[in-house]
């Protein structure tokens, strides 16, 4: 009987492989990219527990265990980079998290649709800029003297030269970049609310607040959830362009994250093995953070990544 169900089952998938091959190959596209490109790589991750030499190879280095963390730990630009990553991050969750949930609420009750239509694309385009574009669009706003926004105002506020202007451009910068194309996940969520909600709401007299804080934000609360558990989870990382093109010798008590701080001792300076044992370091923080963000999660009741 049990070699009848094996049977049974093998000829099964090969009948749905048969009829959705083309499913098949373009899952094939990101499983090679995965493997080569994020699995393969991690073989690297030995460099942190040894004295790389360039010459001699990965193999071949000596092995120093502990050493290159213990070194890292005591450099004191370590833990100024440990700093700033964690408040730059830590802003952009209490101001860039909430804004793209404001504009998807806002966006969802527009009725007219051409003007929401092209809300959304406005929203929508920042995102697809480099910060390398971003930087340069900020420079020509914010510069103290050729800034479009002081010579408006007729000030010469130092906003990308005094360390705590530079913190609000940096949040500014962050928010008008990413809420847009963050609000496309909130609308797809809102769109599978049941309608009938929102017409029972009405009868009962419910408002345009009322239908927001009653029906919408709780038939997005798991995609809220969700995402807040993914953004506590890259609470050690940082991306490296942002810091990198809009900060200056001026801000680095603020500009200088852990990203700028690998890409400094490690490409800069050669010191492969700190650079390593520094990314390692952010991975498994962040592998505690979001474990313990999602178990936080599964205890609430809510259902987490896993």
């Amino acid at each position: 009987m049990k070699k009848k169900q094996d049977l049974c089952f093998r000829n099964r998938k090969k009948i749905n492989f048969r009829r959705d091959w083309q499913l098949y190959a373009l899952l094939a596209i990101p499983f090679v990219y995965f493997i080569i490109f994020k699995y393969v790589p991690m073989y690297g991750v030995v460099i942190s527990f040894k004295n790389f030499n360039i010459f001699q190879g990965i193999m071949e280095s000596p092995w120093v265990g502990m050493q290159n963390f213990i070194q890292l730990f005591k450099l004191p630009g370590f833990y100024k980079a440990l700093r700033n990553t964690l408040l730059l991050n830590l802003i952009d969750l209490l101001f860039s998290f909430p804004m793209p949930i404001i504009l998807s609420l806002c966006l969802n009750e527009i009725m007219g649709i051409k003007f929401k239509k092209f809300s959304q694309t406005v929203l929508y385009l920042p995102y697809f800029l480099s910060w390398a574009v971003v930087g340069g669009i900020m420079y020509q706003l914010f510069s103290t003297n050729t800034g479009l926004v002081n010579i408006v105002m007729g000030t010469k506020i130092p906003f990308l030269t005094n360390k705590y202007s530079w913190l609000v451009t940096y949040l500014v910068s962050g928010v008008w970049q990413s809420a847009g194309w963050n609000t496309i996940i909130y609308l797809a969520a809102i769109s599978g609310i049941d309608q009938s909600l929102y017409e029972a709401t009405e009868v009962d007299g419910g408002g345009i607040l009322t239908k927001m804080w009653h029906v919408t934000l709780p038939g997005i609360k798991s995609t809220i959830v969700l995402l807040l558990i993914m953004k506590l989870g890259s609470m050690m990382t940082i991306s490296f362009e942002r810091p990198f093109v809009m900060g200056n010798t001026l801000v680095t008590d603020f500009s200088e994250v852990l990203s700028t701080f690998v890409y400094r001792i490690g490409m800069q300076g050669g010191k492969f093995s700190f650079a390593t044992a520094a990314g390692l370091f952010q991975s498994v923080v962040g592998l505690v953070l979001i474990s313990t963000a999602n178990f936080i999660s599964n205890r609430l009741g809510e259902q987490g990544i896993w």
